[in-house]
């Protein structure tokens, strides 16, 4: 883990990951303690001229959902066209309550809210690119143009999208870093410790918003 960081540029981005309401406590896949997490995110940033957000935004029947496929059940994995899928309850469904962003995120200098999962037959937990890991999202795209070289990202869930939007932005060339105690953990088994090691393996620094 990072201990201490460079000062804050105008080049550096704060990403914050699906801090929606399904994944909060009393929704419909909600992280443990990931209500917990969004006084520090707001503390955070304060510290970056550049936010920006993402959105789990379903449509119904989603490939996603365990409802989708007759038999199937939650937490189960499936081979789909573009590779294995975690199964999940119905959550983030567009327009509903549950997609919206949790109510106390204060963060009104947000310059983007980055929508994915919105194609009904494939997933996107990265916020860069879909499942398939070659769907783009535009997001690189927006970072160049604006000059954005550094990420930090925080927000749920550590061992799902933050995971693969970290290692994403790194291997499409930007230095992305994870402020381990502004996320929240799904926490299925061994996913941890394989996020652990995955962000481990392409150099991506795990890091507390104590040192930014």
């Amino acid at each position: 883990m990072v201990t201490a960081m460079p000062t804050l540029t105008p080049h550096d981005a704060l990403l914050v990951i699906d801090l929606q309401n399904d994944f909060c406590p009393g929704g419909r896949l909600a992280v443990a303690g990931g209500h917990d997490i969004v006084p520090t995110i707001n503390a955070l940033a304060q510290r970056f001229d550049h936010v920006l957000l993402t959105q789990d935004w379903h449509p119904i029947r989603h490939i996603s959902f365990a409802s989708t496929h007759p038999g199937a059940e939650t937490f189960q994995t499936i081979a789909v066209p573009y590779g294995a899928q975690t199964l999940w309850p119905d959550h983030c469904l567009q327009y509903s309550e549950g997609a919206a962003l949790h109510p106390a995120l204060d963060v009104p200098h947000a310059e983007l809210i980055l929508r994915k999962g919105f194609r009904r037959d494939i997933d996107s937990y990265s916020a860069f690119l879909e499942n398939d890991h070659e769907t783009p999202t535009g997001l690189a795209g927006y970072l160049r143009e604006r000059g954005l070289t550094r990420l930090f990202l925080c927000g749920l869930a550590y061992d799902f999208c933050v995971r693969f939007s970290a290692i994403d932005g790194k291997q499409l060339g930007f230095e992305t870093l994870v402020i381990e105690d502004a996320t929240r953990a799904v926490g299925l088994p061994g996913s941890i410790e394989a996020t652990n090691a995955a962000l481990a393996a392409v150099n991506v620094p795990r890091t507390g918003s104590a040192a930014i």
